[in-house]
């Protein structure tokens, strides 16, 4: 039985019920998300009008346009979501959406992780240089993938693991 189902008999809730609590879960999660996207997006949109914008050179500016509009398509797909329940109210698509509105936010997601590391590109390079920039880059996406993508696989994994032995070894965990 898969984890959602799992947790549905647990709850004893209907098909539909699950899915209003699945669409609830997610979009408490895209909260979160969306605020960070806002605050890295007018943290964007200021610097073009800062004294020291003229100064930076092509790489800076095509790096500055790239985190902008990474930072855009992280807001809409975070937004999306919403867009499509609104579209989509009272046709009974429920599961459909939070199926999509999920994937939307996986998505949104990886793009952030792209967002994040292009503004440190930016600023490291403006502040001690390229390869420094490149450095901290690389590692802001690094740092992403562990949290976001390998964290939840290993605890994912813990969990399975621990389900699957008898409750009588699980005593001292």
């Amino acid at each position: 039985m898969p984890d959602d189902e799992r947790v549905s008999a647990l709850r004893d809730e209907t098909e539909s019920e699950r899915a209003d609590r699945n669409f609830a879960e997610l979009l408490q999660e895209l909260r979160v998300l969306q605020t960070g996207v806002q605050i890295l997006f007018a943290f964007l949109l200021t610097l073009a009008f800062t004294a020291r914008f003229p100064s930076l050179d092509s790489f800076q500016r095509g790096t500055y346009v790239t985190t902008l509009m990474l930072a855009v398509l992280a807001a809409a797909l975070f937004t999306a979501p919403a867009a499509l329940h609104r579209g989509l109210f009272r046709r009974g698509a429920k599961k459909e959406i939070v199926m999509v509105s999920s994937r939307l936010a996986a998505i949104g997601m990886a793009v952030l992780a792209l967002a994040l590391g292009s503004a440190v590109l930016l600023v490291v390079d403006v502040v001690h240089g390229t390869p420094e920039g490149v450095v901290a880059a690389t590692a802001t996406l690094l740092v992403c993938a562990g949290l976001w993508g390998l964290l939840p696989l290993w605890v994912g994994r813990r969990v399975s693991a621990a389900r699957e032995q008898p409750p009588e070894s699980r005593r001292g965990q």
